[in-house]
């Protein structure tokens, strides 16, 4: 195999890498009975299947196609199951209406995985909107997703009951007060209200809203979902909230504000520590540092935190380390036993890659590190929106 050589790397390995069968943007990354399950922005909306038994030699196996109006950028998988989120694709076309697109499909499609290489859809459930954009579910019997219906000014939470995968139906929704269009509510703030996901614990979804900030909801009725607290740093900070991961045992979450742009046309972003000890008073009393080991600000490209792996019980989890993606700046890992003083202890930037994928303006052709998974035996798979699917090992 040839030597796979990293642009920086510290206490992690390269061990194996695909372009995915020729649609080497990646983002969502869900590994499962030694299969990785890939979502693509970019390349056909859909999801490509790779057997990553071997890690040293990822091979696709299979592509799950979504509506040609749609894309599938995030999915969960657990057991014999996968739950796939079908969305209007916002970037390869232009909705005819505000709201619903008559010519396209949106909503959660259900799979049966049994044989990973070869999934097979048991379920729909389609929804009067746009679409659904991310997910939350770990093989219980509700799901958790940010939907875009019909009537709400962006993403709001739905809960749905999955306990017949082969007949999914919505249960609840929340939303912060102001989206409700048709209701005659108006925002009651700036930016970008919008749920990107909430990830569950104990009965309550820690809720990332974009300019909104963190909104922890008490999700114990499914039915009937009520918030508890709210954080926004924005302003000072830039906002855009991505992802949370409650941390109950020890009272925290970890935050993820997403870089969006070129680091020269917006503030920095950070990965926030907050103490919950009090949920309706969530504290801020970390970030963890910045990426040092050369000066990313000043290279260009997305510099910025993305996504954070989510503990998920099939896989490793973890209350002391921290894995994140930060875009330009790779693979990053965190010690956070001292919450008060979090620091990195591995990192890994793969070399920029081979060709630009994203088709969007101004784009660098530049590493950019969307997703990871760390599966329960310590291996990280890692998809960038242009450079494909990498699989890292600790040292």
């Amino acid at each position: 195999m040839q030597q796979l050589v990293p642009e920086s790397a510290r206490d992690l390995d390269w061990i194996g890498h695909s372009d995915l069968g020729g649609r080497p943007d990646g983002v969502q990354v869900m590994v499962n009975k030694g299969f990785a399950f890939v979502g693509h922005p970019f390349t056909g909306g859909g999801a490509t299947v790779v057997d990553v038994r071997d890690p040293r030699s990822p091979r696709p196996v299979n592509f799950i196609s979504v509506h040609p109006r749609s894309w599938s950028l995030h999915f969960q998988t657990f057991g014999d199951l996968l739950l796939l989120a079908e969305e209007f694709n916002f970037i390869a076309h232009q909705p005819r209406a505000r709201w619903r697109d008559e010519n396209g499909s949106g909503g959660l499609r259900v799979y049966d995985i049994s044989n990973p290489a070869a999934p097979r859809q048991i379920g729909f459930m389609p929804v009067d909107g746009l679409g659904l954009h991310r997910l939350w579910w770990t093989g219980d019997r509700y799901a958790y997703a940010s939907a875009l219906l019909d009537g709400y000014s962006d993403h709001i939470l739905m809960c749905i009951d999955v306990q017949d995968p082969t007949q999914p139906r919505e249960v609840g929704r929340w939303w912060l007060p102001g989206m409700w269009e048709k209701g005659g509510e108006r925002p009651e703030a700036d930016g970008r209200i919008a749920l990107h996901h909430a990830v569950i614990a104990q009965q309550t979804a820690y809720c990332a809203w974009r300019d909104a900030g963190v909104v922890i909801v008490d999700v114990s009725d499914p039915a009937e979902p009520r918030q508890i607290g709210r954080r926004n740093l924005r302003p000072p900070f830039g906002g855009g909230t991505h992802t949370t991961l409650p941390l109950p045992r020890r009272g925290l979450l970890a935050v993820a504000d997403e870089a969006m742009a070129d680091i020269s046309r917006e503030p920095q972003k950070y990965i926030w520590l907050m103490d919950i000890r009090e949920p309706s008073n969530p504290v801020p009393i970390a970030t963890m540092p910045l990426p040092d080991d050369r000066d990313y600000a000043a290279q260009g490209g997305t510099f910025g935190p993305h996504n954070l792996w989510e503990n998920r019980p099939d896989a490793t989890v973890s209350d002391d380390t921290l894995f994140a993606t930060f875009q330009s700046g790779g693979v990053r890992i965190y010690d956070i036993a001292d919450a008060f003083r979090p620091r990195e202890i591995a990192h890994f930037v793969p070399p920029p890659p081979a060709r630009l994928v994203d088709p969007r303006p101004g784009i660098k052709r530049a590493t950019h590190c969307a997703d990871l998974y760390v599966t329960a035996q310590g291996l990280i798979h890692v998809t960038d929106y242009n450079g494909g699917l990498y699989v890292l090992e600790r040292r």
